[in-house]
């Protein structure tokens, strides 16, 4: 017989957020954040997410700009600081929540990585931001969905269609690497990747009992 979760997750809050209701519980001694019903993130493991940033600026040999779409528990963020070719990192994150979350409830997490002089915020919808962006970064780290094809919103789906790799690869520089993360393979997408940037890597990070979170990497030419 099935035992009943004696300490089930506790809701910490619950907030109308620019794409819908915003839930921040807590599991024991860490956090899950729920969007619209659905589980997006927790602090658990953050694995794959460092991954994310760490290929991102594995080939750099100068000081180096990233851009980071996504802010999530900031794992990525904290993983990107860690690197003493960081020159500075932007966030853009569009819930206003997500970034105070980072500040009080998961900054013991964060590493209070928001607080860092290297990083700017940017409280904005990532592809409303891109489109009228000035500048190019060394390197781009995307993990605002669950996957190309598993996206929080309908809207999301642009940036990873043909327009949206095009967007993306014009804010790069030469050899700089677009990095994406997803909880399942899209082979559709990845030969997308590869058609817009190059130089095509593919990891995997297993997550048991599960299937691996995939990490996509693509330099551009």
């Amino acid at each position: 017989m099935l035992r009943p979760d004696r300490n089930p997750p506790r809701i910490v809050e619950r907030v109308a957020g620019r794409q819908g209701e915003l839930v921040l519980r807590a599991a024991g001694n860490d956090y899950e954040i729920i969007t619209n019903g659905v589980f997006l993130m927790d602090t658990r493991n953050g694995e794959s997410e460092r991954l994310l940033a760490r290929v991102a600026l594995r080939h750099r040999r100068e000081l180096s700009r990233l851009l980071i779409g996504g802010l999530g528990v900031g794992f990525s963020l904290v993983e990107a600081l860690r690197s003493d070719l960081l020159e500075r990192v932007t966030v853009v994150e569009i819930e206003p929540a997500v970034i105070e979350w980072n500040r009080t409830y998961l900054a013991s997490h964060s590493r209070n990585a928001l607080a860092d002089p290297r990083v700017e915020v940017v409280c904005e919808d990532l592809v409303a931001w891109l489109g009228r962006a000035g500048e190019s970064f060394d390197g781009i780290c995307l993990d605002v969905d669950n996957g190309p094809a598993w996206t929080v919103t309908d809207a999301n789906a642009a940036l990873y269609s043909n327009d949206g790799l095009e967007l993306l690869r014009n804010r790069l520089e030469p050899g700089g690497a677009l990095t994406v993360w997803s909880a399942a393979e899209d082979h559709g997408f990845a030969e997308r990747l590869r058609r817009a940037l190059g130089r095509l890597e593919i990891f995997t990070v297993p997550m048991p009992p599960g299937e691996p979170d995939v990490i996509y990497a693509a330099w551009r030419s």
